[in-house]
């Protein structure tokens, strides 16, 4: 082997040997800083009150506060949402509080069942009307972590709906009489 030969591969194999190690340490920077929880315990309350006005407690089965939807919310926001959807989430429940002072006079916790129902209705028809660049509205998201937190808990998944915990045979055409539907 020629002496030039001999350099350039020593160049190549060195100068590939640092580049991937680079490349490698690259991937094992610091993670980013975990960001400070933003929903809160002293919230659950308020979002209870809300996931019971979506959910009110009935005759044939107990509402989103018998479920504990409020701590739900708190864990599925803080835990799983990134932090866009989570400041339009928090700025929701924001705008929610300032609008009960505004329209009523009052806290949202303090209304009666027909106000907290108009106003979230109004929030309704708002996030029904809502388009946006890809961006959720905050009262979708809050309807759908109140569903999926009442019917996920054992009251809604065993008192609202039928349950069978040991299922028998699949019959793929049964008559519905207007029964509570299976969890």
């Amino acid at each position: 082997m020629e002496r030039r030969e001999a350099l350039k591969l020593t160049t190549i194999v060195l100068g590939s040997s640092i580049i991937g190690a680079e490349l490698f340490l690259s991937g094992c920077s610091a993670p980013p800083k975990k960001r400070a929880q933003l929903i809160t315990d002293t919230d659950v309350p308020f979002l209870d009150e809300i996931g019971e006005t979506i959910l009110p407690d009935t005759d044939q089965s107990p509402g989103a506060k018998a479920a504990h939807v409020g701590t739900f919310i708190k864990t599925m926001v803080n835990d799983c949402y990134d932090l866009d959807e989570t400041s339009i989430f928090i700025n929701g429940l924001e705008t929610i509080a300032e609008k009960s002072e505004e329209i009523y006079g009052n806290a949202f916790l303090d209304l009666n069942k027909d106000q907290k129902l108009e106003l979230l209705t109004q929030f309704d028809d708002e996030a029904r009307n809502y388009r946006s660049s890809g961006k959720p509205h905050f009262f979708g998201m809050l309807k759908e972590l109140t569903l999926w937190g009442y019917f996920s808990s054992e009251p809604g998944a065993t008192k609202a709906l039928r349950y069978n915990p040991v299922p028998g045979r699949f019959e793929g055409c049964i008559p519905y009489n207007g029964e509570n539907a299976w969890a």
